[in-house]
């Protein structure tokens, strides 16, 4: 649905500008669990682009166009047979554009409060937000919503969680921004085969209607950013990392973000995807130069955050307590999909461990949990 919060200038469906050659694809054992998850919402923020917004409306529109020709399976729709197979039909159905009048709110607006909570006026950006993965069954795989803001542009994209995860998304967004800036040859050719073990006979029997959302939109739930700097991430992996470094030389949460910084976290090196650095620190790293395996940034600072909320839950020392992390599958497998694999191909891998090893063994610990269960789960 169309937020109701932002007035819509204009709202058409995009099609592949060229026909697809694709046809059915079946939901894999990773898919299927997404059907009662959110659609997967991300955006960019510009401030105002150096051209008339009908300009880059009608631009964005082509490059989309060209951009679903290459990613059939974004203009399909999700289909059951009689069997109760669920599957995606890439029948060029199209996807959902909208241009939004959000010209009373400003980019800083959408950069966060100053106590850190996410604003509002984000959702209004989103034109499924709330939107079930299940229900792409009757609307749109995909959305892409050009909010105009009094001094800038937010270009949103909702995505259906059953057809994509982070890695196919940032593809499809990375391949249509390619697009637009007028390449002719794009740089990563998604894969779109079905033939590894991810593709099982089993049948995923759903109540009438559909499954009930994973995560409720409507609980009780408070949104923040927390933001740290590069030089703050380092510091801590570089304590957690010294052997000799014990957790009474005072390093926390406040320390690391700053009293007055707004520093977000920069990757090491520009040239490389954001999702590629995020996976590796995600799988950790060895360190050559000394048998001990080196903790990587990522999970030195979900260490941190492990311990961090399990003091402020207050739980009793024997209770149990679970950090999960997801972690992308397609170099894991054997044999090993594409890395442009297009689809779901993640695995929620959990840490146990009793809250009150959390709190009192040293951050080490905690992070070298993490690290061993990501490199071989349990």
């Amino acid at each position: 649905m169309v937020s109701q919060s932002l007035p819509v200038v204009s709202k058409c469906a995009v099609f592949p500008d060229q026909e697809s050659t694709l046809g059915e694809l079946k939901l894999s054992v990773s898919d299927l669990p997404m059907l009662s998850c959110h659609y997967i919402q991300k955006g960019i923020l510009f401030a105002n682009p150096p051209f008339p917004i009908s300009e880059l409306v009608s631009l964005l529109k082509r490059s989309l166009s060209q951009t679903l020709a290459y990613f059939p399976p974004l203009a399909g729709r999700l289909v059951t047979d009689a069997d109760g197979y669920i599957y995606i039909t890439c029948n060029d159905a199209g996807v959902d554009f909208i241009h939004a009048d959000g010209s009373h709110i400003h980019v800083a607006d959408l950069m966060g409060s100053a106590d850190g909570d996410v604003p509002e006026a984000v959702r209004g950006c989103f034109a499924f937000d709330d939107t079930v993965s299940y229900e792409g069954h009757f609307r749109p795989i995909l959305a892409v919503q050009v909010t105009e803001l009094a001094d800038g542009v937010f270009i949103g994209c909702s995505v259906n969680h059953a057809v994509v995860d982070g890695t196919s998304f940032w593809n499809f967004f990375n391949t249509f921004a390619e697009l637009s800036r007028g390449v002719t040859k794009i740089s990563r050719t998604p894969d779109f085969s079905r033939d590894s073990v991810l593709i099982s006979p089993a049948m995923l029997k759903l109540p009438d209607g559909g499954p009930q959302v994973t995560f409720s939109g409507d609980a009780p739930i408070r949104e923040r950013i927390f933001k740290f700097s590069r030089e703050s991430i380092l510091k801590l992996k570089a304590k957690v990392n010294n052997s000799n470094w014990e957790d009474n030389d005072g390093i926390d949460v406040a320390e690391l973000m700053g009293k007055h910084s707004n520093d977000t976290l920069r990757f090491p090196d520009s040239k490389f995807p954001a999702l590629t650095w995020l996976r590796s620190a995600i799988c950790g790293e060895t360190n050559h130069r000394n048998p001990k395996i080196e903790i990587s940034s990522f999970q030195s600072l979900c260490a941190l955050l492990w311990r961090g909320i399990t003091r402020a839950r207050k739980l009793p020392p024997s209770k149990t307590t679970t950090f999960r992390m997801a972690v992308n599958c397609r170099h894991r497998l054997e044999p090993k999909l594409e890395p442009l694999y297009f689809g779901n191909a993640i695995q929620s891998i959990p840490t146990y461990a009793m809250a009150g090893d959390v709190l009192s063994k040293d951050l080490r610990w905690c992070a070298e949990q993490l690290n061993k269960n990501v490199i071989c789960p349990r």
